[in-house]
């Protein structure tokens, strides 16, 4: 269980009320004592939005812990404000108007920080009582799968190159008994994985795809493809400086899929799951892939290069190929894949992209449900003619500027055939802007939704 958590105390928690314009004048009234209430009137909270606030109770210990819910939609993520303000002590929610569950989670996720590289990592010496009905594991599985994507994320490239990556899978495989192979360096020419290979040649460091397989091979198949991109340089369709500074979660995919994975796993859902990870850095050097080469793919289309810095898409092509030969009833894939799709969407909604209406339903149903935000996009047939190529079956990039996150999945279209049902998700893995349970830096969209998704379908009832 998650180390914030506790599900029985030995000495009373403090609460955490959570009150509105309704509420607050009754628990003002009668359930605060002489000083608690003195204390709150000279502060002039009202429960209409601001701080929250700290009450002490006779003797000048805390009392309780005000949270004004304001006027109008409450956020289902608030209680995820708190860990950065709570001093040390044993807490419980009172009066929480949403999903307990959900606020736990939140609660959970906002007490993350990234402190591989501070000399004094930040201790956190409060606990949280878990309200009643909440299955803790639960709440602690699907914490730790996030946590996992954002360290793999906010990890520097100098610390995160392929090799460290595949390891970082290969010990999420190990921790749940599941069998893993990697693909390394010219034994992807051997294995039919062309473009994985030609993408990241330049790399010192070896490109690789990693496959993970769980379960029982008689439970429905379920297939997770992360792009694995370390590093992106744009290649010899070289990024301003500018555009290459957070190029360290290029592989925000992959470590949405690991995260993904290691809540499905753990929580033991019969499914046969499989994780496919091209990993790549895309590097400047003499053995680059240049615009203009036309690559062969698993998928036996010939692709003519447009512009080096869409290399997402064709390491994402032919594992989505090798993953489609295997029929999965359910074949998902995780990229930042495209600028396009933060100029319409923003950084927190990920667009959602597939031909399988029961399946966006449900997604967009859930993605309201557990607060992961998605918004299904189209994929527009008539755009496909935009990737025509004049000497190749296909070009990786469209001819003009528009369209660029629905002409990027109409590519990875061409390379799933035999699957059951296909989504794409173009995550941005980043967060810019802190927000309740969501801290800056890098995040694990969509893997809370898929593994409720796959929870919804298959876990026993």
């Amino acid at each position: 269980m998650h180390a914030l958590l506790v599900t029985e105390a030995d000495r009373p928690a403090t609460p955490i009320r959570f009150v509105d314009a309704a509420t607050w004048p009754r628990l003002l009234e009668a359930g605060l004592s002489p000083t608690a209430r003195a204390f709150a009137t000279a502060q002039g909270f009202d429960a209409k939005g601001g701080a929250i606030l700290v009450l002490p109770g006779e003797g000048g210990a805390i009392e309780t812990i005000l949270v004004p819910l304001g006027p109008g939609r409450v956020d289902p993520f608030l209680p995820g404000r708190l860990p950065g303000l709570l001093p040390a002590g044993l807490f419980a929610f009172e009066g929480w108007p949403g999903d307990e569950a959900l606020a736990t989670i939140a609660f959970l996720l906002g007490a993350y920080t990234f402190d591989r590289y501070r000399g004094q990592p930040r201790e956190r010496a409060f606990t949280l009582l878990v309200p009643p009905g909440v299955d803790a594991a639960e709440a602690s599985r699907i914490a730790q799968g996030v946590t996992l994507g954002r360290d793999l994320v906010n990890t520097p490239a100098s610390d995160l190159r392929p090799a460290a990556l595949e390891a970082a899978a290969r010990a999420l495989a190990a921790r749940h008994g599941a069998e893993m192979r990697s693909i390394v360096g010219d034994a992807l020419l051997r294995a039919n994985l062309p473009m994985i290979h030609a993408v990241g040649r330049a790399s010192p460091e070896s490109p690789r795809l990693v496959d993970i397989q769980a379960g029982d091979p008689a439970h429905p198949k379920v297939t997770l493809v992360g792009k694995g991109v370390t590093f992106d340089t744009g290649g010899l369709d070289l990024k301003p400086s500018s555009a290459m500074l957070l190029m360290k979660k290029d592989m925000g995919g992959a470590a949405t899929a690991l995260a993904a994975a290691h809540m499905i796993l753990d929580a033991r859902l019969p499914v046969r799951l499989r994780v496919l990870l091209p990993i790549v850095e895309n590097a400047v050097a003499g053995a680059a892939f240049r615009p203009g080469d036309v690559l062969a793919s698993r998928k036996g289309l010939s692709v003519e290069i447009g512009n080096t810095d869409a290399e997402g898409r064709l390491i994402l092509a032919d594992a989505l190929a090798l993953a489609d030969e295997d029929a999965p009833d359910l074949l998902l894939d995780f990229a930042t894949l495209t600028g396009a799709a933060r100029v319409a969407l923003g950084p927190d909604i990920v667009p959602l992209y597939t031909s399988d209406d029961g399946l966006a339903a449900d997604l967009m149903r859930l993605s309201g449900a557990v607060n992961d935000p998605i918004w299904r996009m189209p994929l527009w047939a008539p755009y496909a003619s935009m990737l025509d190529s004049k000497i190749a079956d296909t070009n990786n990039v469209s001819s003009g500027g528009f369209a660029g996150s629905i002409t990027a999945a109409l590519f990875l279209s061409r390379f799933v055939s035999a699957a059951r049902a296909w989504a794409h998700f173009d995550v941005y893995a980043w967060t810019p802007k802190a927000g309740p349970g969501r801290p800056e830096g890098g995040e694990a969209q969509v893997a809370r939704l898929v593994y409720a998704l796959l929870a919804e379908r298959y876990a026993p009832r």
